[in-house]
């Protein structure tokens, strides 16, 4: 028994001699070079591919199935003048024992110098589609129709149904790849790839196992020119019968620049786990962790559907940074603002939401310079733009955010200022000829709306504030719904307080037109109209608590456009307020001690003129406003007027009549006491100049004063007449005397 043992062992052992040696003479007798032609053929009829071989091919069969190509050429074969890929050399080597087991237990792969150009013509095709289809079966030569396989190479060709096919088990020491390039070009929409430079190291690669990865490359785009230097380490597994990947301990740096980053360089890091269950459709980066130069986030992220209609879910938290700075840092070139400290403080902490063309940040909290707000920010659709707000927000000063004040209109400010001064100079007592009516424009030319973007508009906005500052207007429990779509924007609802008071407003822009179009209604209610003049930097005329109700419209695109263009009415009142820097009383009092034929022995009043009313109605017409109902009521006193503002040159031109009730003071001066004969008794005053004068702007007008005293005349005269004739004559005949006189 021993001796048969011995007898088979030497048997096996020649067997295996005589193979080896099989090996030995086929590795070194045969030479595959001799049948490069042969090769490139088959590669021609099964894998529809031009193979050029224009290195040696190197080989070993046992035990290790061994190749080594050198300078070849891989084309399509319906184009083989124009290879997509060449390399310097590809090595690798199997085990042949378990090849027949459906096991790959391969050594290291080695591939150098391989460049690969992949270019898609103007009807969209690659040149690298055809690859790998076999070519098309010969034709027969008389009835042009497919030559029909035999019913035995049927059988071969068919796979067994009930029999499905095993997936192979891999076994690979490693994988180098050296000085790789890979371009890619589409011709119809010009837009070209590259990455170059790629090393790419693994350590063994076996299924369920962790498999060290090392990759790094130069990556460019030319719409828009970019270029980036990346880095990544992790650790690969798969697991294919579960369609489970893996990326574990994902490290992503690198640098990039380029047109978007305006000649800056953007440091990039990437960090965390990542998975694609293709089982369950699902793809997700946990523990992530993201910087980009001063900007650090950590987050999560989770696509569902990926196989119809991905999905995104997932949180974003971004921590405190200099937001002013990253973005500069980036090559955005922010808008010239009137605050240059403006965003130099942000963070964000969010969940997202979004699809392949929608975003939204929801369960939003941004900090943002002194403000917090909460709510909801998303992009409905990219393609539309459709951008969906929902914000809460404790104070947002946007005045700091705005551009500053533009050339243009501090040049009209300093050109009207320079026309009023004059004005304001001479009026002190009302003893000066009347101001001239201001001529120089008062509004900016400049463009205000960006026409262009707001006809593409497709916004939907419900914002609450605590407190909201706008061109210098301090605004509290600010609520505002708005929509605009396709260039018709429209406020729907802007109320708050203000001052105090309250307003409310509602408005539409129409930028559909060349010219767009504007209307408005607004509502305001004891909102003191000193501080709405002090905060568009106007010297107010008057103050009061100031209740107005305004429906206007007008056309174009710059302040002064708007104003020449206004049209529309508005009602107003002010209560309780006074007229600054006049003293009406002072002049009526003159203008009585006048008639007196007597000097006042002081001044009378203060450096205002209090009223308790003062409420009318105005028509706008091209940029002027009538007021042809103007009424007022001061103590002692009541005024009705007639007149015009230009809002074009803030100009005022007024005719008013002053009705003295009684002077109602305690120490009247004796050379204005009021005869009985002057109570209801309409003085006429004529107001003209700049607005900001207010009543400063006021004088006795000369020529109604004659029609004063000729009344006050011919009542004199008939008193006269009544005493004199008494009974003497008839009735008729007084009547018709101090009708006489009266002319």
């Amino acid at each position: 028994m021993k001796a048969f043992g011995k007898i088979l062992g030497l048997i096996f052992l020649g067997l295996l001699l005589i193979i080896v040696a099989a090996g030995f003479a086929l590795t070194h007798l045969f030479d595959p070079n001799d049948y490069k032609d042969e090769i490139q053929q088959l590669a021609r009829d099964k894998a529809n591919l031009e193979l050029t071989l224009n290195g040696d091919i190197g080989w070993s069969l046992f035990p290790w199935l061994g190749l080594e190509l050198h300078q070849a050429t891989l084309a399509s074969a319906a184009t083989p003048a124009k290879p997509f890929a060449n390399l310097d050399m590809i090595g690798l080597s199997v085990r042949v024992l378990p090849l027949l087991r459906r096991e790959v237990q391969m050594s290291d792969i080695r591939v150098e110098g391989l460049n690969l150009d992949l270019q898609r013509d103007d009807k969209g095709r690659g040149n690298w589609e055809d690859i790998g289809r076999p070519a098309k079966a010969p034709e027969t030569a008389q009835t042009g129709t497919p030559a029909t396989p035999a019913p035995a190479e049927e059988a071969k060709q068919a796979p067994a149904a009930d029999e499905p096919a095993r997936p192979i088990k891999l076994d690979i020491d490693s994988l180098n790849v050296r000085n790789a390039r890979i371009d890619y070009t589409d011709a119809k929409s010009g837009k070209q790839f590259s990455a170059e430079g790629i090393e790419l190291t693994t350590g063994a690669i076996r299924e369920g196992a962790n498999i060290p990865l090392k990759l790094s490359a130069f990556f460019g785009t030319n719409q828009p020119v970019l270029r980036a230097k990346t880095d990544l380490t992790a650790n690969l597994r798969f697991e294919r019968a579960l369609k489970r990947y893996q990326l574990e301990d994902l490290k992503l740096n690198g640098e990039a620049s380029g047109e978007p980053l305006k000649g800056k360089t953007l440091t990039f890091n990437a960090q965390g786990q990542l998975l694609a269950d293709l089982a369950a459709n699902v793809a997700e980066w946990n523990g992530l962790k993201l910087s980009g130069n001063q900007l650090r986030a950590l987050g999560e992220l989770k696509v569902h559907n990926l196989d119809k209609d991905p999905r995104l879910e997932g949180g974003l938290s971004i921590a405190p940074l200099n937001l002013r700075e990253f973005l500069t840092s980036v090559g955005v070139e922010l808008p010239p603002m009137s605050d240059a400290t403006a965003l130099q403080k942000f963070e964000l902490v969010t969940k997202l939401n979004g699809s392949a063309n929608s975003l939204a940040f929801e369960g939003l909290n941004l900090k943002l310079d002194d403000g917090t707000f909460s709510g909801r920010l998303a992009v409905a659709d990219f393609a539309r733009k459709a951008v969906r707000v929902q914000l809460k927000g404790d104070k947002l000063d946007l005045d700091r955010y705005l551009p500053p004040k533009s050339k243009a209109k501090q040049e009209a400010q300093t050109a009207r200022q320079a026309e009023v001064k004059p004005a304001v100079t001479a009026a002190t007592q009302g003893t000066t000829p009347l101001p001239n009516a201001p001529t120089q424009a008062a509004w900016s030319e400049a463009p205000v709306l960006p026409v262009d973007q707001l006809r593409k508009v497709d916004l939907e906005a419900t914002l609450d504030f605590g407190q909201l500052t706008v061109d210098k207007l301090p605004m509290d429990d600010v609520n505002l719904k708005a929509n605009g779509k396709a260039g018709l924007l429209t406020l729907e609802d802007l109320r708050g307080g203000l001052f105090g008071g309250s307003f409310q407003a509602n408005a539409q822009i129409d930028a559909r037109p060349a010219v767009p179009l504007l209307k408005a209604h607004k509502r305001i209610n004891n909102v003191p109209v000193e501080k709405l003049l002090q905060a568009q930097e106007q010297k107010p005329p008057v103050r009061g608590l100031l209740d107005m109700t305004a429906d206007v419209t007008s056309s174009g695109n710059s302040q002064k456009a708007w104003v020449d263009g206004l049209n529309g009415t508005a009602s107003f009142a002010l209560n309780d307020g006074a007229l600054l820097d006049a003293n009406l009383e002072q002049q009526l009092c003159q203008g009585i001690a006048t008639l007196n034929r007597k000097s006042l022995s002081s001044t009378r009043g203060g450096s205002e003129t209090p009223f308790q009313e003062l409420k009318g109605s105005l028509t706008f017409n091209n940029g002027v406003a009538t007021n042809p109902d103007m009424r007022a009521s001061i103590p002692g006193l009541s005024v009705k007027g007639d007149g015009a503002v230009d809002l074009r040159v803030l100009g005022l031109d007024y005719r008013l009549g002053v009705v003295i009730e009684g002077d109602k003071s305690a120490m009247p001066d004796p050379a204005c006491q009021v005869n009985e004969r002057y109570v209801g008794l309409e003085w006429p005053l004529r107001c003209r100049g700049p607005l900001e004068l207010g009543a400063k702007a006021c004088r006795l007008d000369k020529d109604g004063m004659g029609k004063v005293a000729a009344k006050l005349a011919g009542d004199k005269l008939n008193e006269k007449i009544e005493e004199k004739l008494g009974d003497k004559v008839s009735p008729e005949l007084k009547d018709a005397l101090k009708g006489l006189f009266k002319r």
